[in-house]
């Protein structure tokens, strides 16, 4: 998925807005309305910003601005995760495997996210399911990154 796809997917839900923001600040939503920083000069990085947006419109309410609280902090790791899923779900380790797919790198530019966003989304698959995962009849190892194919008999 690029970050046109999940833009257009979205409009029927919020708005979004690009606007120049102070560089701290990568990107907003609130009252259905995302704001993402013009100022971002990648589409791989707008897309995994949208992504987290849009996971905040999904699980989140209230303003969670302030992550000193533990009940902010699980909200935004929520709003992770449903990015992490939509962007990046099981399906696609598998298909990256069956594309020849070798590394990190390889990997993020299949995807069309950036490295960080990957990583991320690894640690998380790997503390939700631990080393490994059984999903469509293959094994998927998390550390290190792979996939087994059992025969059939």
């Amino acid at each position: 998925m690029n970050y046109e796809t999940l833009f257009e997917e979205a409009l029927g839900q919020v708005y979004i807005y690009e606007k120049p923001m102070n560089k701290s600040i990568k990107g907003l939503q609130s009252d259905n309305v995302i704001w993402i920083n013009k100022c971002i000069s990648t589409k791989r990085e707008k897309l995994t910003i949208l992504a987290e947006e849009l996971g905040h419109y999904h699980t989140s309410y209230g303003n969670i601005l302030d992550q000193s609280s533990i009940q902010n902090k699980k909200q935004e790791l929520r709003a992770r995760q449903w990015a992490y899923f939509k962007l990046f779900p099981l399906s696609k380790i598998i298909q990256a495997h069956k594309a020849g797919i070798r590394n990190k790198y390889e990997f993020a530019e299949y995807l069309g996210v950036t490295e960080e966003f990957l990583e991320s989304a690894l640690q998380r698959y790997q503390d939700k399911y631990g080393d490994a995962v059984e999903f469509r009849n293959v094994t998927i190892c998390f550390n290190p990154l792979g996939v087994v194919e059992w025969f059939d008999f």
